[in-house]
């Protein structure tokens, strides 16, 4: 796996966790205590998936900037039918 498909799994993870912290959150029988820990979760989750996102860019910019390898920077000769 790269480690762009491991970021993006990552991302798809805490978005999980991000709903799931929010779905928690609305739950009417909390305490105040259960409710400020519902926040500290979302505001964890949230600061990690902004970080994983980040580098999630990064990773893709600094694919776009990097040559092809299968690219070649010498032009090919053509070869042109010869009249007889």
């Amino acid at each position: 796996m790269t480690e762009l498909e491991i970021l993006t799994r990552n991302v798809h993870g805490l978005k999980e966790l991000l709903r799931v912290a929010w779905r928690d959150l609305a739950n009417p029988l909390l305490t105040l205590f259960e409710r400020r820990e519902a926040r500290n979760q979302i505001n964890q989750y949230s600061a990690e998936l902004r970080r994983h996102l980040q580098l999630i860019e990064a990773e893709r910019s600094r694919s776009r900037k990097q040559p092809s390898p299968q690219k070649s920077d010498r032009v090919g000769e053509a070869k042109f039918p010869v009249p007889a």
